[in-house]
C-alpha cells in the first residue's frame, strides 16, 4: 500500500483535489435542492445534520489524501521516501501514533460532550427567573450564551489537543508558547480595539443588555439581534441591512424588548370636540381590544387614555398607554389605529389636519380700521397701518 502511495502521490493529490473541488460546488450549490427533494416526513433539522455529516465525512477523508500525498511528494523531493518503509511506519504507529490517536478521540469526545452537556447546564443555571424577567426573555439569554461558551470551549479543547500533539511529535512546546507571548505582547499594543471589544463583549453578556431575538438600537442602528459573541453584534434592520457592529463601539444599547414593551400612541382631535366623550370612546376601543381572543395573550394592561398631551395647532393631543409583551408593541399600536379610526368615524369625532384659516378684510366692517394717509383696512385693533406704516387712529 506505502509503495503505491509513494508512486502514484502525484495524482493522487491531483485527483483528491479534483473530488474535494466537486464536493464542495455540490454542497453550495445542492443541498438546499436534495433537501427540499426530499420525502415531507424526512424533511427538517435531522435530515439537515446527516446530509451535513455524510459532507464533512467525505471532505475529511479527501483532505487527508491531499495531505497524504503533499507528504509524499516532499519526502520524494528530499530524498527521504526511500527510508520510510512499511516497518518504520508501524514502528511509528506503535510508539506515537497510538497516543496521538487516543488524544485525537479524547478531543472528539471533549467536543461531543461539549455540546452534549454545556446546554443543559446553561438551561438549568437559567431555569430560576429573575426579578421581571419573562419566559421568552430567559429563552434568549440562555440561546446566547449557550452559543458563547460553545464557541469558547472549542477553541480550548483544540489548543490544548493541538498542543499535546506537538508534544508527542517532539516539538518543544516552551519555545512555541514563549514566541507566542512574545507576539501577545507585540501584538497587543496594535489590537486595543480588540481587546476593548471582547472585554465589552463581557459586560454585555454578564449583564444581560441584549440576547439574539431581541430588537434593539445599538451605536444608532436599530434592528434585530440576530448574533451576540465577545467580539460583535450583529443587527438586521427593517430593509434586511445586516450590520456587524464592534462592542467596543456600543456606547449606549437600547433594548426595545426587555421584559415587557408598551404601546406609546398619541392621537388628535378637533377642538370642536367632547373630550370626555372621545376619552370614554378611547377607553372603550382598548378594553374591547385586550379582551379578543386573538389579543389578549399579547396585551398585559389595556391601553387606555393617560392625558390630555398638547394643544397643538390643529388639533388636541390625546396620550395613549397600555404594556404588551415584548415585540407585540408595533402589532397592537397598529391594531389600536384602525379600530379607533373606525371607532371615530361612527361617533363622528374629528380627527384634524393640518390647516390654515384665513380672514379677508372687507371695507366699512365695523370694527376695522382704515388708514387716512393710504386708505389700506387694517384689522381691528391694529395700531399702524399694514400699507404704509402709519399709525392708525383709534
Amino acid at each position: 500500500m506505502w509503495e503505491w502511495i509513494k508512486v502514484n502521490g502525484v495524482w493522487m493529490l491531483l485527483i483528491s483535489a479534483l473530488v474535494l473541488l466537486i464536493v464542495l460546488y455540490i454542497r453550495n450549490r445542492f443541498q438546499d435542492r436534495i433537501e427540499k427533494a426530499m420525502p415531507v416526513g424526512w424533511q427538517g433539522w435531522r435530515l439537515h445534520r446527516k446530509i451535513n455529516l455524510i459532507f464533512w465525512t467525505v471532505e475529511g477523508i479527501v483532505s487527508a489524501a491531499i495531505v497524504l500525498g503533499l507528504i509524499v511528494i516532499v519526502l520524494s523531493e528530499e530524498g527521504a521516501a526511500s527510508i520510510i518503509t512499511p516497518q518504520a511506519i508501524e514502528k511509528w504507529l506503535l510508539e506515537r501514533g497510538s497516543r496521538i490517536f487516543v488524544l485525537l478521540l479524547v478531543g472528539i469526545g471533549l467536543w461531543i460532550a461539549l455540546g452534549r452537556f454545556l446546554p443543559p447546564l446553561v438551561h438549568r443555571t437559567m431555569a430560576r427567573p429573575k426579578r421581571g424577567e419573562s419566559l421568552m426573555g430567559m429563552k434568549k439569554r440562555e440561546d446566547t450564551l449557550r452559543g458563547v461558551f460553545l464557541m469558547i470551549g472549542k477553541i480550548i479543547i483544540t489548543i490544548i489537543i493541538a498542543f499535546m500533539i506537538l508534544s508527542e511529535l517532539d516539538v518543544d512546546i516552551g519555545p512555541v508558547l514563549a514566541g507566542l507571548g512574545i507576539a501577545g505582547i507585540a501584538v497587543g499594543f496594535g489590537a486595543q480595539y480588540l481587546i476593548r471589544d471582547l472585554i465589552a463583549g463581557i459586560f454585555i453578556l454578564w449583564e444581560n443588555q441584549y440576547r439574539v431575538g431581541d430588537v434593539a438600537r445599538i451605536a444608532d442602528i436599530g434592528g434585530l439581534v440576530e448574533e451576540v459573541n465577545l467580539r460583535k453584534t450583529v443587527l438586521r434592520d427593517l430593509d434586511g441591512i445586516v450590520h456587524h457592529i464592534p462592542n467596543g463601539e456600543i456606547k449606549v444599547a437600547s433594548n426595545f424588548s426587555r421584559h415587557f414593551s408598551r404601546v406609546n400612541l398619541n392621537i388628535s382631535v378637533a377642538y370642536g370636540t367632547d373630550l370626555n366623550h372621545a376619552i370614554s370612546v378611547i377607553n372603550r376601543v382598548g378594553k374591547e381590544l385586550a379582551a379578543e381572543e386573538s389579543w389578549r395573550d399579547r396585551i398585559i394592561t389595556a391601553p387606555q387614555v393617560l392625558r390630555v398631551d398638547n394643544l397643538g395647532d390643529s388639533g388636541i393631543d390625546i396620550k395613549i398607554l397600555g404594556d404588551v409583551k415584548p415585540l407585540e408593541q408595533w402589532g397592537v399600536t397598529g391594531e389600536l389605529r384602525l379600530r379607533l379610526k373606525k371607532a371615530f368615524d361612527e361617533e363622528g369625532i374629528e380627527i384634524p389636519w393640518p390647516h390654515i384659516k384665513l380672514y379677508f378684510g372687507q371695507s366699512g366692517t365695523s370694527g376695522e380700521l382704515v388708514c387716512k394717509n393710504c386708505s389700506q383696512t387694517n384689522l381691528p385693533g391694529s395700531k399702524f397701518c399694514s400699507g404704509c406704516g402709519a399709525r392708525l387712529s383709534p
